[in-house]
């Protein structure tokens, strides 16, 4: 599908951190500290439907499944499995003693693409979550392969919500870069700044996939071909390409 020129809807990202208040996430405690599997959800009971995004990262093979919920209270997505042409994710609740704060954003849960996914073919995706379920389709995009090893290299990708895309980078997983400002700059580039870290942060010494959900409005050209320009923070004016979807 090619970027298009969407109006997002209003306040898109920008309720992050209510009030800055913590309250524990909605989610039963689970024995001994670890996490219990999400139970099971009727699918042909509609009040249990959420929407839920998808966007190709990592040259294919990563997906980020976009959800909505606390800001800091991100859920992890178990191994994905695929069969008879649909890839299903399983989402998980932080511990039910995790304190969240009480918003609602976009938010992104990093997957690998399971053996059998084309990405230049497309997908169609069944996300399960505590309680919940929710469905999205993934277009394909030619170049975008699930094999191989990752390069270590940010990249981002549209969803199929308006204006919004996510940016998958790779470094400390305790300093996870946090944007500041998207806007567009051309005609088919859009420039995200991202905020300076304080001098005396300290990080972990470690290289984790870290993603983030971001979006845009204005792009005047729906057909071509669209770039982030990631500046700020630990981002020198690194330019991408946004994968389609």
């Amino acid at each position: 599908m090619p970027v298009r020129s969407r109006s997002l809807l209003a306040g898109l990202g920008l309720a992050l951190l209510t009030a800055g208040l913590l309250t524990a996430c909605a989610t039963p405690a689970g024995g001994g500290g670890t996490t219990p599997s999400p139970a099971a959800t009727d699918k042909s009971d509609d009040s249990n439907e959420q929407e839920v995004g998808a966007a190709w990262l990592d040259g294919g093979r990563t997906i980020g499944i976009v959800t909505q919920g606390s800001s800091t209270c991100i859920p992890t997505a178990e191994d994905a499995t695929y069969d008879n042409g649909i890839m299903k994710v399983t989402l998980v609740e932080p511990a039910g003693d995790t304190a969240c704060t009480r918003d609602l954003v976009p938010r992104v849960s990093l997957v690998g693409v399971p053996e059998g996914v084309d990405p230049a073919a497309g997908v169609e995706i069944e996300v399960t979550g505590e309680g919940w379920h929710g469905d999205t389709d993934l277009e394909g995009v030619a170049g975008l392969a699930a094999d191989g090893e990752t390069d270590y290299l940010p990249s981002a990708g549209w969803t199929d919500v308006d204006g919004q895309f996510v940016i998958l980078s790779w470094g400390s997983s305790s300093c996870a870069p946090t944007i500041e400002n998207t806007e567009p700059t051309s005609a088919t580039e859009v420039t995200v700044t991202f905020v300076t870290p304080p001098a005396d942060q300290v990080c972990t010494m470690d290289m984790a996939p870290r993603g983030v959900v971001t979006a845009v409005n204005g792009l005047e050209d729906e057909d071509a071909e669209t770039f982030a320009i990631l500046t700020g923070g630990e981002f020198d004016n690194i330019r991408i390409p946004i994968y389609p979807n």
